[in-house]
């Protein structure tokens, strides 16, 4: 029970790790190239997105300690799941600001957005906070997927 708990700050941590690899990795493309970018108005501020993102990842590493805390069939595929939009997170991080191949991006953030609400429905048949926990990232990879569009559509 006491490594269950352990959970609550582990899975956090390595979604913020994961979340600090991206956004170490791919830096001088968002310094240097993305301000260069033809946007959109509905383009938050440069200073709004490490903050949202650090309570993206916070929240979907306590869903997964959610989860894995409440334990029962189906906790293998949600912890799957919840690897897999990690990967695609990060992956997309790359694509965007370190390839600067926005339409390879977009299909990545897709398919995030589609891993994303397999995982947060995973985690409803076990955990119903920990999948409400999901909805801004959710909400969030939307939105995020429309800022994509935009941005290879106007400046390909």
């Amino acid at each position: 029970m006491k490594l269950k708990k352990w959970g609550f700050l582990l899975w956090p941590a390595l979604a913020l790790g994961v979340g600090g690899l991206a956004g170490w990795i791919s830096r001088d493309g968002i310094r240097v190239v993305y301000p260069q970018l033809e946007g959109v108005a509905l383009t938050p501020p440069a200073f709004l997105f490490p903050v949202v993102w650090t309570v993206l990842y916070l929240l979907m590493g306590l869903g997964l300690a959610l989860t894995l805390f409440r334990g029962g069939p189906g906790c293998g595929r949600a912890a799957g799941l919840w690897v897999l939009q990690l990967a695609l997170n990060f992956f997309w991080t790359w694509l965007f600001f370190v390839q600067f191949q926005y339409f390879s991006a977009l299909v990545c953030l897709a398919a995030l957005w589609l891993a994303i609400l397999a995982m947060t429905l995973a985690f409803a048949r076990l955990s119903g906070p920990a999948a409400a926990l999901q909805l801004p990232y959710l909400f969030w990879v939307a939105f995020a997927g429309y800022l994509n569009w935009v941005v290879y559509r106007i400046n390909l």
